[in-house]
């Protein structure tokens, strides 16, 4: 290849779309690429990609290739170790650029350090761009130039920032380079046994429609349908309420600029901070988001360790058989039950509804919070180390921001006020439908005629409760006094 027409190894990772793609502009704008996504799930223990997260890659990188030969690139896909793949490739398509999107787990943050250093010695030039993230996890910091801690604040500095950069359309067509030669085996994606072979994988693929395409589509049903009553309706998980995107945008399929955009453009146009109403409660949503990866750029022990280190104190209770029943669905309380089938079948839960089985896992039956982040690393399509981690020392009031130490879910009264109809609870937990909604959120407090009326055995048809809640919060409020005091 000629100097006029260089050649940049495009390096797909959580960004898999064209659209508003940092890297891919950059590259497209040199001369020819060459895309590659690299399978090396190893280099990112201890928390390589999980069971959901592996189906949602596999139907991703289908629809990236289709999207990208449509454009005239073929996409290569190879296995790890990158910084192998890389310098092969490289040298095969005599490349002088590699371009990237960067990421911010800790072990990815580490190992793309180390490779940018050792390609950067063989001569070749590496960017790397912000195409996951509305503002670098840097670029937002007290007046002392330190992290944040609390989410509020966090939001008021982001929102005095100027707007977030306007999303770049997808290049209609690509320059492709070609190999030289080929000292690498090519894949397709079929190759990497991404997809399991349990029924689950059906129940998903009914469920999700993984891709840039889908993600469009669902942000445009999202604003469409959903936007106006978002406020109240994302809190209720028996209706469609949320924009489900979750899972597009960890995987990059639509980026976090073009979707904050979107929403201000559904607003009237205005700036994000004279935004109000549901648009603004859906941008404090993308808000979460941002802190989230500042909080794990910045603290990356908290991905196994608490932010508040008091917490490694906390006497956890080591509880397998009470990890199972909640694992599966079968603690005989309906709301969680009905979170942690939702889970199960369809590698989601609504976001309340973690709220729910989080505090019940970590208060009522004090099984650390890890037990239940490593549970949704693997069942959660949308399954992200920055959000995983958030949320569950949120739960535990061991992190940043956290629900206070008192803070402590009634799984039933959540119910009632969150699925007040039992509708949610009667999807997921099919054996309860005929129980009257008075009774559908407590079971086991319902009358025997009652309960026989709506065919239930109580411990043979659904569980009885595996722990009383009044008695659990209190075992809870004293383990957790007792960490608070020695603080």
């Amino acid at each position: 290849m000629s100097d006029s027409n260089p050649v940049t190894i495009l390096w797909f990772r959580h960004d898999l779309r064209l659209d508003d793609n940092p890297a891919l502009a950059a590259a497209a704008a040199r001369g020819s690429i060459v895309p590659v996504f690299i399978w090396a799930p190893e280099e990112e223990a201890p928390w390589e990609p999980g069971a959901a997260s592996r189906w949602w890659l596999h139907g991703s990188l289908e629809k990236l290739s289709a999207a990208l030969a449509q454009a005239g690139a073929a996409l290569v896909i190879r296995r790890g170790p990158s910084l192998e793949a890389l310098r092969s490739l490289a040298a095969e398509c005599a490349a002088t650029h590699i371009a990237w999107n960067r990421r911010y787990e800790p072990a990815v943050v580490k190992r793309d350090t180390a490779i940018t250093k050792a390609l950067t010695a063989d001569g070749l030039d590496v960017e790397s761009f912000n195409g996951g993230l509305l503002y670098e996890p840097v670029h937002i910091a007290t007046k002392e130039g330190k992290p944040y801690q609390v989410f509020t604040p966090f939001w008021r500095s982001l929102l005095a920032r100027s707007e977030p950069d306007e999303p770049v359309r997808a290049p209609r067509t690509l320059l492709a380079g070609k190999p030289v030669k080929k000292t690498q085996k090519t894949v397709a994606a079929a190759e990497l046994d991404l997809v399991p072979t349990i029924p689950w994988d059906t129940t998903m693929q009914k469920t999700w429609s993984p891709g840039e395409a889908a993600a469009t589509k669902r942000l445009e049903t999202f604003l469409a349908k959903r936007l106006a009553g978002y406020g109240t309706e994302r809190d209720r998980p028996d209706h469609d309420g949320t924009s489900t995107l979750s899972a597009h945008l960890h995987f990059g399929e639509i980026s976090p600029r073009r979707v904050w955009h979107a929403v201000r453009a559904a607003a009237g146009g205005r700036p994000a901070a004279q935004i109000t109403g549901d648009a603004e409660v859906f941008l404090r949503e993308l808000g979460w988001r941002e802190f989230a990866h500042h909080l794990l750029y910045h603290f990356p022990h908290t991905t196994d360790a608490p932010l508040r280190s008091d917490y490694a104190r906390f006497p956890w209770v080591s509880d397998p058989v009470g990890l199972r029943a909640w694992q599966r669905g079968r603690t005989g309380y309906p709301m969680v039950d009905a979170g942690m089938r939702q889970l199960w079948g369809s590698g989601w839960m609504h976001n309340r509804v973690r709220m729910i089985v989080s505090s019940f896992l970590v208060k009522d039956l004090r099984v650390s919070w890890l037990e239940g982040a490593r549970w949704f690393w693997d069942t959660l399509v949308d399954a992200d180390l920055a959000a995983n981690t958030l949320g569950w020392q949120w739960a535990a009031g061991c992190g940043a921001d956290a629900a206070p130490y008192f803070r402590i879910f009634n799984p039933t009264t959540q119910g009632e006020k969150f699925d007040p109809d039992g509708g949610y609870i009667r999807t997921w937990v099919p054996e309860l439908t005929r129980l009257s909604t008075a009774d559908i959120h407590a079971p086991a407090e319902a009358d025997e005629r009652s309960l026989e009326k709506a065919g239930v055995t109580l411990g043979h048809d659904y569980p009885e409760p595996i722990v009383d809640h009044g008695e659990a919060r209190k075992l809870a409020l004293e383990a957790l006094k007792k960490v608070s005091q020695s603080s």
